[in-house]
């Protein structure tokens, strides 16, 4: 891949900046990618063509004139479809909202807009955000780059998808239980889950939930703290922001040789996949040696899997309930199950809960007094195909929910951590592996300065590099 669209967000921006990449041919090269490969791979949704070339003559002429382009100077932007985007459908993945136009953007949306994005497309997503796999009955199923007929992963798949093959240079996820770390795995690029309130959520139906959080995908960690900073920010309208979570201009390397990192391919209570667990040991002895400590260890999770079933499911009956009553018909499988068993839910059951959930954050807490930053896979499995909803068994072993393959990153949403998604090469099936890079709530630059660091060690190894999608392949040519 050598065309302008290929280029990291990062390189694109010098060279607007050094006047030798035209915006205009930048987003002309993105949308010539859209043409070639998105009727394969389904990744961008809905699509504002002349807005875009218009946003990209402006900034050309700004910076002819010599005037201040932004942030992000243009670069063309995708939006995951949970995100309003003013004047550009909007679906939420549902057939409630299918022919939605919102008339304002989101505050994330609109901050991105006023530092220089090029806010151009919608990117696929499952319906509500429900699930691992990203298939809605309003545009059907994103397809892995690295094969079409396997899943992306959700739900910000596709963003990953869109990211990994070079249909824009910066896109927005958001996350859950793995929503933008899952998908950033099995497409080859990076994802960051930032702090609660580190990226302000001030439309969220349950303010007082730190469990779903806004945040940046890109190819590269620096491209993903490109975006970071313009999506970061203060909002008192978000109980959990704060003017302290503040994201630095420079993205800095951490020296691994001093830090002490602990490592787990379950994190104690996880399903995870034979194959994938012998490729992620494989990375971690390569992996263990640039750290001043590196040993097995993980914080204890006592109940865990309980505590996010519940929790989840009170936020769905928060959200759907009413949408279950009245529309049923027009919702998907995810969005019911979640919903119904939140409704089967007591006070006493919800309350054990919260205590539980308070534990395991302090036992956190405390793990990372020992510890900078634990690692361990990004997801249990390899991409299955995306016309089956979910994994519903590992290693023989029959998954109780639609969500346990996945536990791998929800289990880390319960610790309210911020968490980097890398990739490193190939699994044992030739898909693309990743590892998450935690730390404690609050390090997210420390986080990203060792995942930076981390992803120049992977880059030195063709084994363990960054894949790249067969472009060629996916455009039938």
């Amino acid at each position: 891949m050598s065309d302008p669209c290929d280029l990291t967000a990062v390189e694109a921006l010098e060279q607007i900046r050094a006047r030798q990449l035209s915006p205009v041919e930048l987003f002309e090269s993105c949308v010539e990618r859209i043409d070639a490969i998105n009727g394969t791979v389904n990744a961008v949704v809905a699509i504002d063509l002349e807005g875009g070339r218009e946003h990209a003559r402006r900034t050309e002429k700004t910076l002819q004139q010599g005037g201040d382009i932004g942030l992000l100077g243009g670069l063309p932007t995708g939006i995951k479809d949970l995100e309003a985007t003013a004047g550009l459908r909007t679906t939420w993945g549902s057939l409630l909202f299918k022919d939605d136009i919102p008339e304002q953007d989101d505050q994330m949306v609109a901050d991105i807009r006023s530092d220089g994005g090029n806010i151009f497309c919608k990117t696929n997503t499952p319906e509500f955000g429900a699930g691992g796999n990203t298939v809605n009955r309003v545009y059907g199923a994103t397809g892995n780059p690295f094969n079409p007929e396997l899943t992306c992963a959700g739900s910000s798949g596709g963003t990953a998808v869109a990211l990994a093959t070079g249909m824009m240079p910066v896109a927005t996820g958001s996350d859950y239980g793995g929503s933008l770390r899952t998908p950033a795995a099995f497409c080859g690029i990076t994802g960051f889950r930032p702090s609660p309130g580190t990226v302000p959520s001030v439309h969220a139906g349950s303010a007082l939930t730190p469990f779903p959080v806004l945040g940046p995908m890109g190819r590269t960690v620096a491209d993903a703290h490109l975006l970071l900073r313009s999506q970061a920010g203060f909002d008192s309208r978000d109980p959990f922001s704060s003017s302290d979570k503040t994201i630095p201009s420079t993205l800095e390397s951490d020296d691994l040789g001093s830090l002490r990192v602990a490592w787990s391919a379950d994190l104690g209570c996880c399903p995870i996949d034979s194959g994938i667990k012998a490729t992620f040991l494989s990375r971690m002895n390569r992996l263990k040696s640039a750290f001043k400590e590196c040993d097995e260890s993980a914080p204890p999770m006592d109940n865990v899997h309980s505590v996010f079933e519940v929790l989840r499911g009170l936020n769905y009956v928060g959200a759907h309930a009413e949408r279950l009553k009245e529309n049923r018909d027009l919702l998907g499988p995810n969005v019911i199950d979640n919903t119904e068993r939140g409704l089967l839910l007591t006070a006493e059951q919800i309350a054990h809960a919260y205590t539980q959930h308070a534990e395991i954050y302090r036992n956190t807490l405390s793990f990372f007094k020992d510890v900078d930053l634990l690692i361990c896979p990004a997801a249990a499995v390899s991409p299955f195909p995306h016309s089956q909803l979910t994994v519903t068994e590992i290693n023989g072993e029959k998954m109780p929910t639609y969500m346990r393959w996945l536990a791998l990153s929800y289990v880390p949403t319960t610790t309210m951590c911020c968490i980097c998604v890398l990739p490193c090469g190939l699994d044992d099936s030739g898909m693309p592996f990743g590892i998450q890079v935690i730390g404690p709530i609050g390090s997210d630059a420390r986080v990203l300065a060792a995942a930076s660091s981390i992803e120049q060690f992977f880059a030195a190894d063709e084994s363990t590099r960054r894949p790249l999608p067969d472009i060629k392949m996916l455009s039938g040519k």
